[in-house]
This record gives structure tokens, C-alpha cells and sequence, in this order.
């Protein structure tokens, strides 16, 4: 697919979660996601950072954290999850739709991966009724790798992942059955809210 359909991709995720966020009662943005010790608030201030850090910010954050960019992104998200509002942070998603930040080495699909990844964190979280739609979903999963599992962390062994909605399946094994969108979330090792997947292995990607 050509860069410019997955930059239209990314500027319509964009504009569809800012919307949602816009709209979001207060106690929502304290409610906890998929991400492990993040609430909302937290989510929303990491996918935003790529829009508010200058390069020269994002190094010197790096060196602090001695070069480990998950202990540098799990305080940058709680640093500014206390300072910057709920608001400025919606707000900072809408305004940044065509920004053309690139995960390193990740490319466009990387950075649509992200923002569809990070905005099913907080809507399956919280519950809501939102599904990605299928062409954007499609590059997100065409882009799952071993290689993905791997980095994630996610324990898929002896698992085939088979989606209900559209022509997916990944791995092989037992089946393990739901919606597209959670099925990618069990790639990325998020334990899921009860009832969304079906299969003799669910309870290994449940929250209990």
C-alpha cells in the first residue's frame, strides 16, 4: 500500500479517537486501560508525545533513562498525565492528525499500528462499543510478525488465533476465537476484559 493511503488511514484513526476522547466524561481519564499501570490519562499523553517532544527532548528523556525506552515512556506518561490536561491532550491528537512522525524503523504502518493499538487500550477498557475499520485494521495485522510477538512479549504457543468478523488467523494450535480487533490486542499481550475471546485457552488472556 502506498505511504499516502496509510497516512489518510492514520489522519482518519486520529480524527475518530480525538472525537471519542473529546467526548469523555471526567472520571473516564482515571479509569485504568490495557496498558498495565496506565490509566487513560497516561495513554493518551504517550500517543501524543511524538506531537509535543521536540528530537533534541526525546534524546535527552532517552539518555535519562540510561537508553531503555520503556522506563523513558512509563515516566514521560505519568510526568505529563499530571501536567497536561485531559483537554490539551484530546485536543493534541486532532490537531496532529497529518503529523508525519514514524515509530524508528516502524514506518507508517508502524505509526497507524500504534495510535490502532493505543486507542483499543482505552476503548476496550472502557467498554466502549467501537470497531476499527476494516481497511485500517488490515494493515495493522498484515504488519504482525513473529517478530512482533516476540517484542510484545505475548505467549502464543500452541494457540491459532481466528478472527470471527473478517479473514484472519495467525499461529497454530488450539483455537482461540473473537473480533479482529482483540485478537490483534492478544498479539500485543493485553489481557482482555472477560467474554471477548472464546476458546479451551481464553483464560490465559483474560484479566482475572
Amino acid at each position: 500500500m502506498a505511504d499516502s493511503d496509510i497516512r489518510d488511514a492514520i489522519a482518519a484513526e486520529r480524527h475518530d479517537l480525538a472525537t471519542i476522547l473529546a467526548g469523555l466524561p471526567a472520571d473516564a481519564w482515571d479509569a485504568p486501560s490495557l496498558c498495565a499501570g496506565w490509566r487513560v490519562h497516561e495513554v493518551v499523553a504517550h500517543m501524543t508525545m511524538p506531537f509535543r517532544y521536540s528530537r533534541a527532548k526525546v534524546i535527552l528523556e532517552l539518555l535519562k533513562a540510561r537508553g531503555d525506552f520503556n522506563r523513558m515512556a512509563d515516566r514521560c506518561a505519568r510526568r505529563d498525565a499530571a501536567k497536561v490536561s485531559a483537554g490539551d491532550l484530546a485536543a493534541s491528537i486532532m490537531d496532529n492528525v497529518r503529523h508525519p512522525w514514524k515509530p524508528p524503523g516502524g514506518g507508517y504502518g508502524g505509526a497507524l499500528s500504534h495510535d490502532v493499538i493505543h486507542g483499543l487500550d482505552i476503548t476496550v477498557a472502557l467498554g466502549l462499543d467501537r470497531v476499527i475499520p476494516e481497511d485500517r485494521l488490515r494493515i495493522v495485522l498484515d504488519g504482525m510478525t513473529p517478530k512482533s510477538v516476540t517484542f510484545f512479549g505475548a505467549d502464543l504457543d500452541g494457540v491459532e488465533l481466528r478472527a470471527d468478523d473478517i479473514d484472519f488467523t495467525y499461529g497454530s494450535g488450539t483455537p482461540l476465537h473473537g473480533a479482529a480487533q482483540h485478537l490483534l490486542l492478544v498479539v500485543c499481550g493485553r489481557a482482555l476484559p472477560a467474554g471477548l475471546i472464546r476458546g479451551e485457552a481464553s483464560d490465559r488472556y483474560t484479566r482475572a
